[in-house]
């Protein structure tokens, strides 16, 4: 058992709570006795002929939730939100949570049989880090100062100064364990991890085959002797996919017919409430936009009850313009809320020296299911503002490629992160890679350092709180509502508590879930 709660560090996280971070496998009850045996094929949106098996580079979920059955993290989220050991087996910070030390399980071994050893976690990590890296995941890991060794099963991370969370983003997807070469780099190419599969085939943008190893470290795991992930990026097209038993389970159905789905014989849904959101990015570094008074405009411009009763039907939460949901530790709920209002909207532009504002917004079903009605509801919701939108539907393929963070405003969607440091640190934060509207606030960036390294829990509370009154008031990304995780399966499998940090039992799917 891990000392991570020394003085307190973690104490009521929402991420890793004081009771324990890392619990033994297999603590959670389970709905039904698991068996080894069967296969699950997941009919999934989101694929992009630009899929690549490197961890710093991945942007779709098909491809994520293969490799995250391949490979492990140093911990993982579970369905209470704690972050529990993956390959992890203990976690101990010093007392100031600089120096956090690991220790690899020494019965973990990669697909070809051979051991894991604290070199492919370093490897693995420095693979996101430096000025050369393009990874998506590398600013959270700047405030690592040193990775070392210490013998064949024990990573020591020294961080430039104290955070009580480190532990807990190690768990991001992106930080898988994969073998490292002789030259000290990540041998991603290789397609190995010490996960309960190998991966069989990658057909980019199509498919994902898995197969079960049956040598997994974990007992408890990976029951499914094969898995297909399919690429279904129509809502329509998963749904009936799922109905004639072409796959037996969806991500994303259509909400507006979900409730005739949830009806049919041998159907059911799984719906969990977590961090996910939607967004409509603005690009600040480039005109109008880098005026917030134009940004402001934009955001009285839209209708969010409107919008989570369309586009959602009731399966949300209106949001306030901040990527901090309820299900984060430090959610603050009592901001003024953002609310459609075209006397406010036009306020803003007069202030941005504009009677009237022409801005194109590019969308496509890619960004999330019912992206393109959503837009067209805000082109009938700014009308009323004097702000003419002209609706631009994307291609599907390579639209995260292609339009995301490329088009001056366009809609996203993120999954959310389970601490409030890894989400801004990786979306809000100052020459981040994944900062999607390009986006400076100078008193943003002092705050998100001093609350990284502040221990004092109610200290900590506060400045959160500045922040997201700072990106909700500021910031370059509309948020209009928080997503619950809606999914749908056939009865041919089965699972236990679902986890709630991401779709897809948090992505874990293939490994938690079984044939029925």
């Amino acid at each position: 058992m891990t000392n991570l709660t020394r003085r307190g560090l973690l104490a009521g996280t929402v991420a890793a709570t004081a009771a324990g971070l890392l619990l033994p496998y297999g603590v959670a009850a389970q709905e039904a006795q698991p068996k080894v045996g069967g296969s699950m094929r997941i009919g999934m949106s989101g694929a992009a002929t630009s899929d690549t098996l490197d961890p710093a580079l991945f942007l779709s979920g098909p491809v994520i939730i293969g490799m995250l059955a391949v490979c492990n993290t140093l911990v993982e989220i579970d369905h209470t939100g704690k972050a529990v050991p993956d390959l992890a087996e203990s976690v101990e910070p010093d007392a100031g949570a600089v120096i956090w030390t690991f220790k690899i399980r020494s019965d973990a071994t990669f697909g070809d049989g051979k051991a894991v050893t604290a070199k492919d976690v370093i490897a693995s990590f420095n693979h996101h880090r430096g000025e050369a890296s393009k990874s998506g995941a590398k600013g959270p890991l700047e405030q690592v100062k040193d990775i070392r060794a210490d013998g064949d099963h024990t990573v020591v991370f020294e961080l430039n100064s104290g955070n009580a969370d480190f532990a807990t983003i190690t768990a991001d997807y992106h930080y898988l364990i994969m073998p490292a070469n002789e030259d000290g780099t990540m041998n991603w190419q290789s397609g190995l991890g010490t996960g309960g599969y190998t991966l069989e085939h990658h057909d980019p943008g199509v498919r994902v085959s898995l197969k079960r190893r049956g040598d997994y470290f974990k007992k408890d795991r990976a029951w499914f002797e094969t898995v297909e992930i399919i690429a279904i990026s129509d809502p329509t097209a998963r749904q009936n996919a799922l109905m004639t038993g072409e796959v037996d389970v969806i991500n994303a159905p259509d909400l507006a017919t979900v409730g005739l789905l949830k009806r049919r014989p041998g159907i059911s849904l799984v719906e969990t409430t977590g961090t996910a959101h939607y967004t409509m990015p603005m690009l600040t570094n480039g005109a109008p936009l880098n005026d917030n008074n134009v940004r402001l405009a934009l955001k009285y411009a839209i209708n969010r009850e409107e919008f989570l009763e369309k586009i959602l039907h009731g399966y949300g939460k209106v949001a306030n313009d901040t990527p901090i949901t309820p299900a984060n530790r430090y959610y603050a709920a009592d901001l003024p809320q953002h609310s459609y209002d075209p006397d406010k909207a036009k306020f803003h532009l007069k202030q941005a020296g504009m009677d009237s504002l022409d801005i194109d917004l590019s969308t496509s079903e890619t960004a999330f299911t019912g992206a393109v009605n959503a837009a067209q509801l805000f082109q009938q919701s700014a009308k009323a503002c004097g702000i003419n939108v002209t609706v631009k539907r994307e291609p599907e393929d390579n639209y995260w490629t292609n339009v995301w963070m490329k088009k001056p405003f366009c809609m996203g969607y993120w999954n959310g992160r389970p601490t409030e440091d890894d989400m801004f640190s990786l979306t809000y934060a100052s020459g981040a890679e994944w900062n999607e509207s390009f986006w400076e606030n100078e008193k943003f960036n002092q705050l998100l350092i001093t609350a990284r390294t502040e221990l004092d829990d109610a200290k900590r509370r506060e400045m959160y709180h500045e922040m997201q009154a700072i990106v909700s008031e500021d910031g370059g990304t509309i948020i209009p509502v928080f997503v619950n995780y809606v999914d749908a399966k056939n009865d041919k499998v089965a699972h236990g508590p679902v986890a709630g940090d991401r779709f897809f039992d948090g992505w874990k799917i293939v490994e938690r879930w079984w044939a029925a």
